[in-house]
C-alpha cells in the first residue's frame, strides 16, 4: 500500500499548479518509482487540471477579478507569455510554457489572449506529451548515470 501512495502523490503533485512535470517526474524517478508509470501519472495529473482551467476559464477569471480587482497585465510571467504569444502564437506558448511560465499559467494566458478551448487543449496536450517524454527520458538516464558515477 505504501508504494501506491507514492504514485498517488506523483499524480496529485503534477495536478497542482506550481509543481510542474519538470519537478515531479525527476523526483518520482529519483524515488525509484517505475519511470513509465511516473511519466504517465504526471502527464494525466497535469492534463486533468489543464482541462479544468480551460473549461472553467470564465469562472476562474471572474473569481480572480472579484478577489483582486482587475487582473494585472504587467507581471513578469504575463509579460513573458505575451512576448511568446506575439512571436509564436498559441503553439509556442504551449510548447514553451512548461519550462518558462508553467502549464497552468500558459493555458490561462492563452485563453485570456483569445485562444479557443479546443486549440488550447490540443496544444497543451501536445506540449505535455513532448515534455513528459523529455523529462522522463532525461531523468531516467541522468539519474542512472549519476548513480553509476557516485557508486
Amino acid at each position: 500500500m505504501g508504494i501506491l501512495w507514492e504514485y498517488i502523490v506523483v499524480f496529485l503533485l503534477a495536478a497542482t499548479p506550481w509543481f510542474e512535470i519538470a519537478a515531479v517526474i525527476p523526483l518520482g524517478i529519483l524515488r525509484n518509482l517505475h519511470p513509465l508509470l511516473v511519466v504517465i501519472l504526471a502527464f494525466i495529473g497535469n492534463l486533468s487540471t489543464i482541462i479544468l482551467v480551460v473549461y472553467l476559464f470564465e469562472k476562474i477569471k471572474a473569481f480572480l477579478v472579484k478577489k483582486k480587482g482587475a487582473i494585472k497585465e504587467n507581471s513578469k510571467r504575463q509579460e513573458r507569455a505575451k512576448k511568446i504569444w506575439n512571436k509564436y502564437g498559441l503553439p509556442g506558448l504551449a510548447m514553451l510554457g512548461p519550462i518558462l511560465i508553467g502549464t497552468h499559467i500558459a493555458a490561462f494566458i492563452g485563453m485570456s489572449l483569445g485562444a479557443t478551448k479546443r486549440w488550447t487543449l490540443l496544444w497543451m496536450t501536445i506540449s505535455l506529451v513532448f515534455w513528459s517524454t523529455v523529462f522522463g527520458i532525461g531523468s531516467f538516464y541522468g539519474i542512472g548515470t549519476l548513480k553509476t558515477i557516485m557508486g
